[in-house]
């Protein structure tokens, strides 16, 4: 009885013994395999001798010998002459090597089946030997019938498959994998990784009710998805466990994820990175929150805390190229990408012949911009390229004088809300790095002095030599013509002697005129919805991921239970559309409808599906937007699209 398995060649060696038809068939799978294949025979098919070449193979043009076996992890025996064969395959088994007898498939170890391939996906077909064309016929009819877009479907399901890995317990996985492999394979086809993510949460939500509760004597940290974030994640959750607190991680998309169309200035918003996962924290989905600790604001909101900060990974900014050996060996007109306005105006100031452009994406995905040459270099934070283990053909830091480095770069922050004072005080035994919080603390302070956000032109850096804390700073023009630095020392031994020193900092600055470069920068923009009204009837009391993505860009959302009044929170203001998540949303907000007919008050109406959208007609409201499917991610898109809209209407 035949076993069938999956065998990882991995370049090994393999062995062919045989230079005709059937050996050529025989190389041309071991080859797609992944295998290192040697092939021996007197005669040698020309089509046989050309796939070799072109793949580095080895030729012997001569009989097989016994020692040509030798080194080889698996033999093929497929030669014209049944005594050459047999000693193949013997010579296989007296050293252990696996051996397919191509002429008497039952004397060797394995038959090799024909083999079709859609990405990832492996079709592999046996016939039982009875006839070679008939493989040919089904791997052809297979191709035909399991398009390209099976194997990119195969894809997201891995994509979702790490994504629920991440969110839930073991015991909660089997039954949302079964059901997001029923998806319609167009559908998944079609997803990026954020539709995959959404697609995950929203089968979680049906199948559950709820993202999975952690059991006792565990936490819930929310982190975003990218690979960075979860490996920073990963490794406050190790350390926590070793205090004996086990961690669930919940990913979280923001804004600064979210909107990947556009510069991270011009997004026109602080804390991108952080508000949907403080927000995980207030409404409980998550205990606590590991961020760059750069991309937290100097002052955080009343019910939130740092609770930790890690040890320091460099700090310094990493120049990084495919072609150039350095910064200064680019030529005049290179392209360099970075996404910070501190890194380009300091950089401007070394060097104002270059041209200096966004770059938005992970990390993993500006290496690629690179590698594909939409850049000469671009400008990276060692911190993350060594926590992921990444780099560039050239990977150079420059010095703290040459680009002084960005608040609290290189250091995570532990997050937690404000009254969780059990929590913080595992997770400051389990990380806090006291020379690195201090240093942190210095910098922070200095920012908050100068009022400045994390993509303002500032660098802050402090760093120990013995008992003195050095600390050093600039404030530059956004195009780095003119530049003001500062440094203070002083011996540091508590987080208030730390501020101090960073007050001191900032005020030497601004004494040197940073104040009013400051002053004169221009203002970043509101957020894309900011000032817009929308009323989002609610049949459940857990939090709304459409409340949150649209509060994230700036819209004042207010979420309408059954029976609640409405116009008490309202007051006067008339709201700019009116957003149906589900039929059942359509009853909760029953009573606010009747009044919205009563004042002839007619906004904007929303719908998601067709259920939705019948549900709201039948109220009186007929939908002026109707998602084009019954999901959370397409509702998102109509309603932020229609609202930008009237925005620059």
């Amino acid at each position: 009885m035949a076993f069938p398995i999956t065998l990882h060649t991995n370049g090994r060696r393999a062995l062919v013994a045989g230079g005709g038809s059937v050996a050529l068939r025989k190389v041309t799978s071991l080859l797609a395999g992944g295998a290192h294949v040697c092939v021996v025979a007197p005669r040698i098919d020309p089509e046989l001798r050309t796939l070799l070449e072109s793949h580095g193979g080895e030729i012997a043009d001569r009989p097989y010998r016994s020692g040509d076996i030798e080194g080889a992890f698996l033999a093929v025996a497929a030669t014209g002459d049944d005594v050459a064969n047999a000693l193949v395959v013997a010579d296989a088994r007296a050293r252990g090597i696996l051996v397919c007898d191509a002429t008497h498939p039952a004397r060797g170890d394995f038959s090799m089946q024909a083999v079709v391939r859609v990405g990832e996906l492996t079709f592999a077909i046996d016939t039982g030997g009875a006839s070679p064309a008939f493989a040919k016929r089904l791997a052809r009819e297979l191709r035909e019938r399991f398009g390209e877009g099976y194997g990119t479907a195969a894809k997201t399901l891995a994509r979702m498959r790490t994504y629920v890995k991440a969110v839930l317990a073991p015991g909660e996985r089997g039954e949302v994998l079964r059901a997001l492999a029923e998806l319609p394979i167009e559908r998944l086809a079609t997803m990026n990784p954020a539709q995959a993510e959404h697609e995950v949460e929203e089968t979680i939500e049906h199948l559950r009710g709820h993202v999975h509760a952690p059991a006792p004597g565990t936490a819930v940290c929310a982190s975003r998805a990218s690979a960075l974030a979860m490996t920073q994640a990963r490794t406050v959750a190790a350390r926590l466990a070793r205090h004996g607190m086990a961690t669930t991680i919940l990913n979280v998309t923001t804004t600064g994820d979210r909107v990947q169309d556009r510069s991270l200035a011009s997004i026109g918003a602080e804390s991108l990175f952080v508000k949907e996962l403080e927000l995980a924290l207030r409404d409980g989905r998550a205990d606590y929150a590991v961020h760059s600790c750069k991309d937290l604001p100097s002052v955080l909101p009343e019910d939130m805390a740092i609770a930790a900060v890690s040890a320091r990974e460099d700090p310094r900014d990493v120049f990084c190229s495919e072609r150039f050996t350095d910064f200064w060996t680019l030529p005049a007109g290179a392209r360099v990408g970075t996404s910070s306005q501190r890194r380009r105006a300091q950089l401007a100031a070394l060097r104002d012949d270059l041209a200096y452009a966004d770059i938005r994406g992970n990390i993993d995905t500006r290496l690629r911009k690179l590698r594909d040459g939409d850049y000469d270099a671009i400008v990276l934070a060692a911190a993350g390229l060594n926590r992921m283990r990444l780099a560039a053909a050239y990977s150079v830091p420059f010095s703290i004088e040459q680009v002084v480095p960005a608040v609290a770069q290189g250091a995570l922050a532990v997050e937690t809300r404000a009254g969780d004072s059990a929590l913080a005080q595992t997770l400051r035994e389990a990380i806090n790095d006291e020379t690195a919080e201090l240093a942190v603390c210095c910098e922070r302070a200095a920012l908050r002095r100068l009022r400045g956000g994390c993509q303002a032109p500032i660098g802050i850096h402090a760093r120990f030599d013995g008992a003195r804390l050095l600390a050093c700073g600039i404030v530059a023009t956004l195009d780095g013509t003119r530049i003001v630095r500062a440094e203070r020392a002083a011996p540091v031994a508590s987080v208030e002697q730390a501020e101090r020193l960073g007050t001191a900092l900032a005020e030497e600055l601004e004494n040197a005129g940073a104040a009013e470069i400051l002053a004169a920068a221009p203002q970043l923009p509101l957020l894309p919805l900011a000032g817009r009204l929308v009323i989002l009837p609610r049949t459940l009391d857990r939090p709304s991921r459409i409340a949150a993505a649209l509060r994230a860009e700036g819209a004042d959302v207010f979420e309408l239970h059954a029976g609640e009044e409405g116009d008490a929170g309202l007051g006067t203001r008339v709201p700019d559309i009116l957003v149906f998540a589900s039929s059942g949303s359509v009853a909760a907000a029953a009573d606010y409808l009747r009044r919205l007919h009563a004042s002839q008050l007619r906004p904007t109406v929303a719908a998601m599906g067709p259920e939705s959208s019948a549900a709201a007609l039948a109220a009186g409201f007929a939908p002026d937007l109707v998602a084009p499917e019954a999901a959370i991610e397409a509702l998102l898109r109509v309603v932020r699209g229609h609202l930008l809209e009237s925005n620059n209407s």
